[in-house]
């Protein structure tokens, strides 16, 4: 089996993990992200435990840098066999919406969504050409549940979690696979920033986070293509063991409940 994963974000915080994770399993990784300088000290690190890295510097809202990017990994790596959408921003304040600015706001968004929108555009015609390819994204419980701030990241993890929904309906028939991989809480740069995270004591770790997205990338979870999983509560095992209830139910997807059969909004 084929085992060349694409990580954004990559140079730091949880896409660091994922990417040492990653290759310590056995995977070649393409490293994406903005700062060169930063995934080429990640590259080192792999390649000094005997993996395989490249490095495709990109703003990852910038089509054109994408779609190079994207091909530069591909061609070095012969092929993408899992994209690991992780690159994401949150608010600089942590204000309710009113109180907070709407343009700081707006590039958590157009961050958190256009980006992996445009990494999986740019390797998803690959995948296809193939035969097929696994695709995670990084959730968050802010994307399903109201929290009172940081709107513009829960607005962007909810759209997110839609994005999964829809490429696992447009795209299994043809062997995609997707997942809403929530990391929890785990200890980076940003967290520590975040206020809301000033009493914390206890923290996931990424080593959870790794697990399930090497066992997805692996096609140990398809049964749960198009689903949330949380790192941490979660564990491959656990999710073999209920997978067929999980889809049975239709849990752990982003969908409207309804009252009964009749309810007009079903």
């Amino acid at each position: 089996m084929s085992r060349a994963a694409l990580v954004t974000g990559a140079g730091r915080g949880i896409g660091r993990g994922l990417a040492l994770g990653l290759a310590a399993a056995g995977w070649s990784v393409g490293l994406v992200g903005r700062t060169r300088a930063s995934l080429d000290g990640v590259a080192d690190e792999i390649r000094a435990q005997g993996g395989l890295a490249v490095v495709a510097a990109a703003d990852l809202v910038d089509r054109l840098a994408v779609l190079d990017a994207v091909a530069r990994v591909e061609a070095d790596l012969g092929g993408v066999d899992l994209l690991v959408n992780n690159a994401g921003v949150i608010e600089r304040a942590e204000l309710p919406f009113a109180g907070d600015d709407v343009e700081d706001m707006w590039r958590v968004v157009e961050t958190n969504v256009r980006g992996p929108m445009l990494v999986t555009h740019a390797a998803l015609p690959g995948m296809l050409a193939r035969g097929g390819g696994r695709i995670v994204n990084l959730a968050s419980g802010a994307g399903v549940r109201a929290l009172p701030t940081y709107s513009g990241y829960a607005i962007s993890k909810g759209a997110l979690s839609r994005l999964t929904t829809l490429l696992h309906a447009q795209y299994a028939d043809r062997g995609i696979r997707v997942l809403d991989l929530a990391p929890g809480v785990v200890r980076t740069d940003m967290t520590e920033s975040m206020p809301v995270h000033d009493d914390r004591t206890s923290w996931t770790s990424i080593d959870d986070v790794v697990e399930l997205a090497a066992a997805f990338g692996a096609g140990e979870l398809d049964a749960v293509s198009g689903r949330w999983v949380r790192a941490g509560t979660d564990t491959p095992e656990t999710l073999r063991r209920d997978a067929a209830v999980i889809v049975e139910r239709d849990a752990r997807t982003l969908r409207l409940a309804y009252i009964d059969d009749a309810d007009p909004v079903r």
